[in-house]
């Protein structure tokens, strides 16, 4: 069973930074690319960043230059670095990773909440 935990959520201040982490546990073979989405209330999710196994990143316009993801494969985790984080960034955060262990398939986490207000 493959379980994706993630971490790191919280209320910060307009301009302030939170590192969001998700590990991926389970019986797993591979994990191909890994990224982060965002839901605020009465939106759709939408894509934040992307990474591949490789280490080539993507992100949306909305964070870029703000926000940088990483990950550490012997640790099957990904990173989310966010700076200078503005009200507009609220939303429930979810981490996603295409996983090999018999099959591919993409799994999600549970969702943590960043709340950016003063």
């Amino acid at each position: 069973q493959v379980q994706l935990l993630e971490s790191g959520g919280g209320l910060v201040q307009p301009g302030g930074s939170l590192r969001l982490s998700c590990a991926a546990s389970g019986n797993i073979d591979s994990i191909d690319t890994m990224g982060w989405y965002r839901q605020a209330p009465g939106k759709e999710r939408e894509l934040v960043a992307t990474i591949t196994s490789g280490g080539s990143t993507n992100y949306a316009d909305s964070v870029k230059g703000r926000f940088t993801i990483s990950r550490d494969n012997s640790k099957n985790t990904v990173y989310l670095q966010m700076n200078s984080l503005k009200p507009e960034d609220t939303a429930v955060y979810y981490c996603n990773a295409e996983i090999k262990t018999v099959v591919t398939r993409n799994y999600w986490g549970q969702g943590t909440q960043v709340t950016v207000s003063s």
